[in-house]
């Protein structure tokens, strides 16, 4: 049951000294307040009126610290009823995560899950076979990546990198870098669509998400530029196969940015965080900001769509100050990514037959885009090419064809966790608002391995019409 407990404006100015009256400020006074418990759960709070009047600041002022505390999920608003400090979460997925998360129930085809195809990953026996058998480490405080790996890195990194590391997986690095760059309240440069894990870590950690549009290479520069009044700290970028929209950048697109953001007056206060998620099955060329701006850039690369998603395991490298603290900072917790698993992806990544598996996967990835895109628009479904296993597929209706496909015993992923602005209202770039306002579905085309024809019947079908009553 609710809690019904209000809290009027002077016992709350009594818990807090809010001394610091700035959105920031004030935001974090609550967040204190709720994250000790001393605000209970269910806990109505007083208007936004009532406590801009007793704080001597515009009501504008209050209700951006509320949307910044709404934001990192520890406040809620109830329309008329008011706002409240929000009931802890007992759910094991964020947001954003339980909306693009595909239920366990079995389908004919299931196109939700953004997975590399089991069947295209490399065979691990023969790496396992010559790793050793025992899980020793000479010492807590040894360097954290093995030498060979290290080397291996190094040589393929697609700028000269300080410091170079393994963590596990990509969205661990992406949360361990925002950790040692952003603070409560700054604003971050996100891709519109773009990742919903990304937009849920950004929530999490209290920050104001800043859209900025995408074409067919990516992050469009006049839109960053516009985003860059705004004076954010980090930037989001997916620089090849874009998830959801497979956009890859090429070098002209990558310098384009670069410039914009060496041109801004405090460009050179932001760090670019990159997410090379599937670069080795990419069929676009590796590229990187770090090439013009080596100070500002943390490249990610992953290997979990080339060598399998249960191997945990993603490289980051960057500025040694930056890279040096996020390793310091792991020290704490985890300490460093088993070597046993870092001997393996070494194995996977010099064993000739290992490189000819991702090889083909490549090429086979390529091969569905193509089949399945070509496919769609001779039926009227207007695709653009896309790199990497995703493609992003305008619909009539979000809700029609997710419908229509279930009936076909075919899943595929809601577009609209992906939007990291609703209906473009603040979204950066020429256009969004009408782009944003049309409806869309991820789909995998990676696991489509046969009946392209038949596929694409249905999901031409389910962008085009629908259903009766209502959807």
């Amino acid at each position: 049951m609710r809690s019904s407990i209000r809290m009027d404006v002077s016992s709350l100015t009594s818990l807090a000294p809010f001394s610091d009256t700035t959105p920031k400020g004030i935001a974090g006074d609550l967040a204190r307040l709720v994250t000790s418990g001393e605000l209970e759960a269910g806990a109505r709070l007083p208007t936004v009126r009532e406590l801009a009047t007793e704080l001597g600041v515009s009501p504008a002022t209050v209700s951006q610290a509320w949307q910044a505390l709404a934001r990192a999920g520890l406040i809620e608003s109830r329309g008329r009823a008011g706002s409240f400090v929000r009931e802890a979460s007992a759910g094991r997925l964020a947001l954003r995560m339980r909306g693009m998360a595909a239920p366990d129930d079995p389908v004919r085809l299931d196109l939700s899950r953004g997975t590399p195809d089991p069947l295209l990953l490399p065979a691990l026996a023969p790496a396992l076979s010559r790793v050793s058998a025992r899980a020793e480490t000479g010492s807590y405080q040894s360097v954290p990546v093995i030498p060979g790996l290290a080397s291996v890195l190094a040589d393929s990194w697609p700028s000269a990198a300080e410091r170079i590391m393994v963590v596990d997986g990509a969205l661990d690095a992406l949360s361990r870098t925002l950790e040692q760059v952003v603070r409560f309240g700054d604003r971050v440069v996100v891709e519109h669509p773009g990742f919903p894990p990304f937009l849920d870590l950004l929530d999490v950690l209290g920050t104001v998400a800043v859209p900025v549009a995408l074409d067919d290479q990516g992050m469009v520069p006049d839109a960053l530029a516009v985003a860059l009044r705004s004076r954010p700290v980090a930037a989001l970028v997916q620089p090849r196969a874009q998830n959801p929209t497979g956009a890859s950048m090429t070098t002209d697109r990558a310098e384009a940015l670069a410039r914009v953001i060496r041109s801004d007056q405090h460009g050179d206060a932001l760090i670019v965080i990159e997410d090379d998620h599937s670069g080795m099955i990419s069929t676009e060329g590796d590229v990187t900001l770090g090439t013009w701006l080596p100070a500002q850039v943390v490249h990610v690369r992953s290997f979990s769509k080339s060598h399998g998603p249960d191997l945990r395991i993603a490289a980051l490298g960057g500025p040694r100050e930056l890279i040096d603290r996020i390793t310091a900072r792991r020290m704490l917790g985890p300490g460093w990514t088993s070597r046993m698993l870092q001997t393996i992806l070494l194995d996977l990544l010099t064993d000739g037959s290992s490189l000819d598996a991702v090889a083909e996967a490549r090429r086979q990835y390529f091969s569905r885009q193509r089949a399945l895109g070509d496919a769609l628009r001779v039926r009227g479904v207007t695709v653009a090419p896309a790199d990497g296993v995703n493609l992003w597929m305008p619909v009539v209706s979000e809700r029609s064809a997710l419908v229509q496909l279930a009936a076909a015993g075919i899943r595929v992923a809601a577009g609209s966790p992906f939007l990291a602005a609703a209906n473009g209202a603040d979204t950066v770039g020429s256009g969004a608002r009408a782009r944003a306002r049309r409806e869309y579905v991820r789909v995998t085309v990676g696991m489509v391995r046969d009946g392209v024809d038949e596929v694409a019947d249905a999901l031409a079908t389910a962008a085009q019409h629908v259903v009766a009553g209502g959807y």
